[in-house]
């Protein structure tokens, strides 16, 4: 016999008219194959009744005229209506909800809670874009299915969001939870074979995620695990489990509270919609009053997890990690596991690990400042972490070019504020040092104060680790001008690849970001020839290819990006080094860094067929013939372009009859000046072995060029000396057209000159620019900064063109 259940549709499910689709309801019970699915309270959107049964055919739709529509056509009608793609800086919603909406939303649900568990769908999800994917939330502890609250509306862009309900009197064991899942991914694969299916496990829930996968090998699954309780055996708080049983009724109201800092951190919570943005003294005050609303909620939160159902999710959660790990060896799922640095809770980190090590295909991120409740603490948005690893797609296969998210304004605003540090201080960070009879101490008391000093060590991926280490030395043993004697010298062991950095008077404020200190301007050209400031002069509809110079390691990329986004809302994808998509940086202690970042927004390794794809998608395209040979050149090479002697690209942006743009981009040599290069580092004993090692294990090739120096494998980090900051310019030329030009195509020779012309022009605007920033009177940071101090924060000018 079919059960029916209902479920009281709570205010928060329903807003206007237009996303009602997005919040409906669809209960589904753990009865049998003819279990019905109904709501108690209609939920009516656009004159439509949202309710209805679900049979053997499917789930049914009631549309209010007595005729029911299948949920396959459903689908079809809301695939009609939807959005393709997403526009730049759009809105993810972050911040719009917090702990606290959580927590009223919870103690909601209990007070009408009873039945079996069900799905829901929030409405703040809203409507997905077209052909996304289905997301199921599989709840920790709580229960609720709300963990995802923080991020709905973001996830709702991309996935159609269902989140598991598990009432708080429901004792269903797993096994009955894993079957509940398992059906509904069977359905929705039946439905639609062809996209992938994605498990999103908060805690407990990662174990039943792990589970699912491991009975069904066959289904295209993409599981993301937050804390898994796979270690739940390892907890540390097993000890104390057993004191719970025997606690009386009336001590219980005090457990969820204790749990609540235990199992996550407070003041990361609190700070979820406190923009980083704000002066301290602001942030600090706003932090106070939000974290002194929210504690209340900690205190109330026994209604949650009464005494009875938390013994209950106790022997829940032993269960079903032993289930998850007996099947570990199934899992051929894709996965992503999030782990957190101070989770109390659980061993995550050392999970991570294991995890990594059981499953097939699995890759962590770690979040080191983070509790057990990652999903509901202020940091990186879940959505980006899923664009940044990769891990979105809509089909089988992850395309570069079709399942691209364009980047949000809180992506924009956190990477801006957060990633393109000058010499960004990693928040957070902890020194220790060694004293002579070797005793480890916090602080730098066991460093000598008196030079000459060699401070040798690992380096982190691209050097995140000096802006740290360098404001360590200034705040504590106040050796600025000492720097000026001391050599960090650094080895990346991971690839063996040495970064040698000479700090010589470090005068600058090592906190300002990169895109303050060099203060960029972008000057565009006319169809006329006219030269403004702006990016008026290049072409807002693609495709556009963008074809310019690197400066070292690739300066120049982040202010042109943000550029672009800021001013022409022009989405920038940057064919990249295949090496930044590749798992060789990866470990089980990989936070997300600067190789998720150039993901989240736009890059894509260097290929043809990515070119191809980017192209025949209308996109602007940035690409840098002389690739890392420029971004890595010698002493002296400052401006010198290594193209291939290949024209490649121009034929394929005359197939599509894309734009070309020429562009030039200076300003390196205003902040550093390079002292050692690969010429002088190979003939340095130790570390000419360790370059060498490095050279003939990189096997990574990105084109076929077998002579010219573009070619030239012999690249490594040389010495630098940091300048005080200059400014950077860039200059884009005059569009040059390739629609119509059929020949092109067909003569190698036209080709060929216009490859030249190209080339010529990229080199015209770096001597214009070369010349012109000798009347710049705000070239340095210093005139800069007094004009700013001046004229408030208006935009500082530069030369006239």
């Amino acid at each position: 016999m079919a059960s029916v259940i209902g479920f009281r549709v709570l205010p928060f499910f329903v807003s206007n008219s237009e996303t009602k689709y997005g919040g409906r309801v669809q209960v589904r019970s753990l009865g049998d194959a003819d279990a019905k699915v109904l709501s108690s309270d209609s939920v009516v959107a656009n004159g439509t009744t949202i309710g209805g049964e679900r049979g053997k055919g499917g789930t049914s739709i009631d549309q209010g005229n007595g005729h029911l529509r299948s949920k396959a056509e459903e689908k079809r009608r809301v695939k009609d209506e939807a959005l393709e793609t997403l526009k730049p800086l759009w809105n993810d919603g972050y911040g719009t909800e917090t702990v606290s909406d959580f927590f009223d939303m919870a103690k909601d649900i209990v007070k009408h809670d009873g039945g079996p568990p069900r799905w829901f769908c929030p409405v703040s999800c809203g409507r997905p874009l077209k052909d996304a994917p289905i997301l199921l939330f599989l709840p920790g502890m709580d229960g609720t299915g709300l963990g995802l609250v923080l991020h709905h509306k973001a996830l709702g862009k991309a996935f159609e969001v269902w989140c598991l309900h598990i009432p708080v009197h429901d004792r269903t064991p797993f096994e009955g939870l894993v079957k509940l899942v398992e059906e509904t991914v069977r359905f929705e694969h039946a439905l639609s074979s062809h996209k992938p299916i994605y498990l999103v496990g908060d805690s407990f829930g990662g174990c039943l995620a792990l589970a699912v996968a491991s009975r069904n090998p066959a289904i295209d699954l993409v599981l993301i695990l937050s804390n898994p309780a796979t270690s739940f055996g390892r907890s540390q708080l097993q000890p104390l489990f057993p004191i719970l049983e025997a606690m009386p009724d009336g001590l219980h109201s005090a457990v969820p509270y204790l749990l609540s800092f235990i199992m996550g951190d407070p003041v990361k919570m609190a700070a979820v919609n406190i923009e980083s943005s704000f002066p301290p003294g602001q942030r600090f005050e706003r932090l106070s009053r939000s974290l002194t609303g929210l504690l209340p909620y900690l205190s109330g939160s026994d209604d949650i997890i009464p005494k009875d159902t938390l013994l209950w999710k106790l022997k829940l959660l032993k269960s079903a990690a032993a289930y998850a790990n007996s099947r570990l060896h199934a899992v051929r799922a894709e996965v992503l596991v999030l782990a957190s640095g101070k989770d109390n809770m659980l061993p995550s980190r050392d999970e991570a690990e294991r995890l990594k090590n059981s499953l097939q295909d699995c890759v962590v991120r770690y979040f080191k400042d983070n509790g057990h409740t990652l999903l509901l603490e202020d940091g990186i948005g879940l959505m980006t972490v899923i664009k940044g690893t990769s891990k979105f797609r809509r089909s089988r296969r992850h395309s570069y070019a079709s399942d691209f998210l364009t980047p949000s304004m809180t992506e924009l605003n956190y990477a801006c504020d957060q990633i393109i540090g000058y010499l960004r201080l990693a928040s957070g960070s902890i020194l220790f040092s060694t004293l002579e009879d070797g005793k480890i101490v916090k602080g730098l008391a066991g460093v000598p104060n008196e030079g000459p000093v060699i401070l040798v060590g690992y380096h982190m991926l691209m050097g995140v680790e000096l802006s740290s280490v360098a404001e360590g030395f200034l705040r504590e043993k106040n050796i600025m001008f000492l720097l000026s004697q001391a050599i960090f010298s650094n080895c990346f062991q991971q690839n063996h690849m040495c970064f040698f950095i000479l700090v010589v008077h470090v005068r600058l404020c090592i906190t300002r970001l990169f895109r303050v200190a060099t203060d960029p301007i972008l000057f565009s050209t006319l169809e006329d020839g006219k030269i403004m400031k702006g990016l008026a002069g290049v072409p807002s509809e693609g495709p556009v290819l963008l074809v310019g110079n690197h400066m070292f390691f690739g300066l120049e990329l982040p202010s042109l990006a943000e550029g672009f986004l800021r001013e022409k809302n022009v989405m920038i994808r940057g064919l990249a080094h295949p090496m930044l998509f590749s798992r060789m940086f990866e470990s089980s202690s990989s936070e997300f860094s600067i190789t998720d970042w150039v993901k989240v927004f736009g890059a894509v390794p260097v290929t043809g067929s990515n070119f191809f794809k980017l192209l025949s998608t209308k996109s602007h395209v940035l690409l840098y013939p002389g690739g890392s040979r420029e971004a890595l050149h010698y002493k002296g090479e400052e401006y010198k372009l290594f193209w291939p002697d290949q024209q490649e690209f121009v034929r394929m942006a005359a197939r599509f009859g894309a734009t070309i743009v020429p562009f030039g981009a200076v300003g390196e040599d205003d902040v550093a000046e390079m002292l050692l290069d690969y010429n002088d580092l190979i003939k340095i004993p130790v570390v000419n072995d360790l370059i060498r090692e490095a050279i003939s294990q990189n096997t990574m090739k990105v084109r076929d060029e077998t002579k010219g120096e573009v070619a030239n494998p012999n690249l490594s980090f040389p010495l630098m000396v940091p300048k005080i900051p200059g400014r950077f310019y860039y200059l884009f030329g005059k569009p040059i057209k390739t629609k119509g030009r059929e020949d092109i195509l067909k003569d190698k020779q036209v080709a060929n000159q216009l490859y030249l012309q190209i080339k010529a022009e990229v080199e015209r605007n770096m001597a214009f620019l070369i010349e012109k920033r000798e009347e710049d009177p705000y070239r340095s940071i210093v005139d800069r900064t007094l004009y700013k101090a001046m004229y408030a924060p208006t935009e500082v000018p530069a030369f006239e063109t």
